[in-house]
């Protein structure tokens, strides 16, 4: 990567959009109905929009002049922000500097008479906007300065209890609304933590004030509510460091249609590639490739889109060899940034077995992989690796971590490494995945006759399993609607306690092992409560419907029935994406468990075609890895070319990782000649063999982030480099004593009177690299070991700089 500079400041983007043909004035409601502006606090967003003849659009909100007419119905801003004088229908024309002009028709209504205030409605979001009910602020569990909102306005009923009854109505003044604590604090008149949040002559205080005038009424109970919101446009092209307005509309149940644009939050997925204003605006910055903005209002969310291209020619792409590179390549031409081309062999060899069988390639599996003139040897080592016991050693130390498999004592090693053995057997043999889910949502019985079981030891409650299964086999973080709304979903605490509904026939008493439980199905009515509302529910997978499900079944049958049908948006989705990640670095949505509407993925596409893949397939988990392998997506460079060194999730290059601390370990045991020791293990056992971390120490491990095995979540696993594991590696006694083995590399190349020095070089970074050096290196290496008498020293020294480099670190 060395010496490869970024062009990306000479890439044309959209390039010339050509001459301005046209505009068009929208204001993003539904077409055949009149935007309509409701009470003197009201606002529309237009948007002005610029065809071009290249057949580009752009945004001209802010680069048109407004006329209304008749005049003295609405005053328009030069950011294209309508606000009503009176009542009555009106014609706003925008008209761009060229000439070109474009009319709408809107209707203002309800200003001569103040409609009441909605506490629900109006007063909670400005909470929001202001970021008074953030978790920094009075929204956190225990309040701010003896004032408690709801996170995010979630409960509005308790929020009007806090702000009017509590403190017997102190903040508020009715009869001089302008004293009220409630609006002097915000616009530091009174001392505030949180310093000033609005001004005397903004819509906020202006609402707020005509609230307390009203005598803070909550609302009728048949009011309407939000039921969901619309970003519009939902999705543009754009230059990078340009700019959109995008306008949000709240649908009601009651029909109605109102623009909130400028009371939204909003909060971009990728600060690195766009920032977003207060009222809606997008700015793009100097990266390419895809970026969404959330804008979230009364708990609903919608995502606005924005595709940012470099604009370079993509032109001979490597070979088209599933519909993976189809959909990579596609996406690549569409953003004009060209992949880097394919890898060599040894690149390859080093990247397949370190990312299916957790190892370095043998010396002699190199050789003869680089000697191999068959074209089909690639397919070929990707099979042999996912039919060997490595992978399945593997990834069974992946599975076994996020299925929280650890000894928290003595008495668990026997279930725990029951447990594993179980985790490797069934990847060994290619379970069917939806299969190997079942058997462990659904464990039931001892330890000794159904190892899954072991997974309920370390869930003890329903909230945990159902956390966690969410987390672990659809992808979805639900924990934060076990007490309120998601903020950055649409789960709700029903939704959040259907699904825990499941698990609420899971039956413990203890079993013959000490310490351990018989775990079973309760017979009965599966149901939870809604603790807020005192609802019973039915068991309902997440965004389905209630199941009646019979007091004899198990509803955790019923659960993994619900998760592994075809038509699921969740289940096979999570599973390909995981191991994308695996395979990449970076999930096609990243986090890997963290797949929600505002936080898609960089390639749809991609991830519905796995996921159908994947079904279409069984849930065979080796075909979907040998799928992803032999594309060319996956066995392009890790070599930048001069346009994707910035690309970071679009797939135009492969990403080099770091090796995992168990990987790691057993490539600097293989290089060194010199295997680690596990207290309890037989001797020869590898890093990634180890069955649980809970009885068995290694620093070496702990300081390259191996997990706990106390969280679902892969992140508990460290990828990041720090001091303490360069200094381990520099200089520990751990690494010198291995370097100097007796019975080690060193040692024995010392000793090894039948092979040349060049020869002996050569095999070490075939072993370490899985390539022979450069001259340079070679040159380098040799002259080192005739300055040196000791010999072995020597090659200790060589093999201390090979472990020290990142070409040995990372996979790449």
């Amino acid at each position: 990567m060395a010496g490869v500079r970024a062009e990306t400041a000479a890439a044309p983007g959209l390039g010339d959009p050509g001459t301005l043909q046209s505009i068009t004035l929208e204001t993003g409601w539904p077409e055949g109905r009149v935007a309509t502006l409701r009470g003197r606090d009201a606002r529309q967003q237009l948007l002005v929009t610029g065809s071009y003849s290249s057949g580009q659009v752009r945004d001209l909100t802010r680069g048109v002049s407004y006329e209304a007419s008749p005049a003295g119905i609405v005053n328009i801003s030069s950011t294209g922000v309508v606000t009503p004088l009176a009542e009555g229908r009106v014609t706003v024309t925008a008209i761009s500097p060229e000439g070109l002009r474009a009319s709408i028709e809107l209707v203002v209504d309800n200003i001569v008479v103040d409609m009441p205030v909605n506490f629900p409605n109006q007063v909670v979001p400005i909470f929001t906007k202001l970021g008074c009910n953030s978790g920094g602020c009075h929204g956190k569990a225990s309040g701010q300065n003896g004032f408690k909102l709801s996170l995010l306005g979630f409960e509005p009923g308790e929020d009007y209890e806090h702000l009017v009854k509590e403190a017997r109505g102190r903040r508020l003044f009715p009869g001089a609304p302008d004293r009220s604590i409630l609006l002097l604090k915000p616009i530091n008149a009174m001392p505030h933590g949180g310093g000033q949040r609005m001004d005397v002559d903004s819509y906020e205080y202006r609402l707020l004030r005509r609230w307390i005038e009203q005598g803070m009424p909550y609302g009728k109970a048949d009011d309407p509510r939000v039921a969901r919101i619309q970003v519009y446009p939902p999705q543009r092209s754009l230059d990078r460091g340009s700019e959109q307005q995008f306008i949000v509309l709240a649908h009601y149940t009651d029909g109605s249609i109102e623009d909130v644009t400028h009371v939204a939050t909003y909060d971009p997925n990728d600060s690195e590639m766009a920032e977003c204003s207060s009222t809606g605006l997008v700015k793009t910055l100097d990266l390419t490739g895809d970026v969404a903005v959330m804008a979230r209002y009364q708990g609903q969310v919608d995502v606005f889109r924005a595709t940012i291209p470099l604009g370079i020619a993509v032109e001979n792409l490597p070979p088209v060899r599933n519909f993976i590179d189809e959909l990579v390549f596609q996406k690549l031409q569409t953003l004009g940034i060209p992949p880097s081309p394919l890898c060599d062999d040894s690149t390859f060899i080093r990247r397949v077995t370190i990312d299916l069988a957790g190892r370095l390639p043998t010396a002699e599996e190199t050789e003869q992989f680089l000697a191999d003139a068959d074209p089909a040897k690639r397919d070929r080592l990707i099979d042999r690796l996912l039919e060997s016991a490595d992978y399945a050693d593997y990834f069974a130390n992946k599975w076994s971590a996020i299925l929280r498999n650890k000894r928290r004592n003595a008495n668990y090693m026997r279930g725990t490494y029951a447990f594993h053995s179980w985790i490797r057997d069934s990847l060994y043999h290619n379970k069917p995945y939806d299969q190997f889910v079942r058997e462990i949502l659904a464990a039931s019985g001892e330890v000794g006759q159904h190892p899954p079981v072991v997974w309920y030891r370390e869930v003890q409650t329903i909230e945990q399993q159902v956390e966690d299964t969410a987390q672990l086999f659809l992808g979805l973080r639900i924990q934060c609607a076990r007490c309120h709304h998601h903020p950055f979903e649409k789960w709700s605490q029903r939704d959040y306690y259907g699904f825990a509904a499941f698990f609420s026939r899971v039956g413990r008493k203890p079993g013959f092992e000490p310490d351990e439980q018989r775990i079973f199905h309760t017979r009965g009515l599966a149901t939870a409560v809604n603790p807020k509302t005192g609802e019973q529910l039915k068991p309902m997978g997440l965004g389905g419907e209630p199941l009646d499900v019979p007091p004899e079944r198990d509803p955790r049958q019923a659960l993994v029935d619900w998760m592994a049908a075809a038509d699921n948006p969740f289940f096979a989705a999570s599973l390909v994406n995981r191991y994308w990640k695996h395979l990449f670095g970076r999930g096609l949505v990243d986090p890997e468990d963290d797949m929600r509407v505002t936080n898609p993925a960089s390639n749809p596409e991609l991830l519905q075609a796995l996921a159908r893949h994947f079904v279409e397939q069984k849930f065979d988990m080796k075909a979907l890895l040998r799928t992803i392998c032999q594309s060319s997506t996956y066995q392009l460079s890790a070599e930048p070319n001069a346009y994707n060194l910035r690309d970071k999730q679009n797939f135009s290059r492969y990403y080099p990782k770091r090796l995992t601390a168990e990987v790691l370990l057993d490539a600097l045991d293989s290089v060194t000649g010199s295997p680690s020791g596990f207290s309890g293990l037989p001797a020869g056992t590898r890093a990634v063999q180890i069955p649980d971390t809970g009885g068995i120490g290694s620093y070496f491990l702990t300081v390259f982030g191996r997990p706990e095995g106390s969280s679902a979540c892969e992140c508990e696993r460290s990828q990041e480099a720090n001091l303490a594991q360069s200094l381990h590696l520099l200089n520990s006694q751990e690494v010198q004593s291995k370097l100097a083995n007796g019975a080690g590399t060193a040692a024995r190349l010392a000793g090894d009177a039948q092979r040349s020095h060049e020869e002996k070089v050569r095999a070490l970074y075939i072993t370490a690299f899985s390539r022979p050096p450069a001259q340079d290196e070679l040159a380098v290496a040799l002259a080192h070991i005739e300055k040196l008498e000791n010999k072995q020293q020597a090659y200790e020294d060589i093999l201390w700089a090979l472990v020290n480099t990142k070409e040995f670190l990372f996979n790449h």
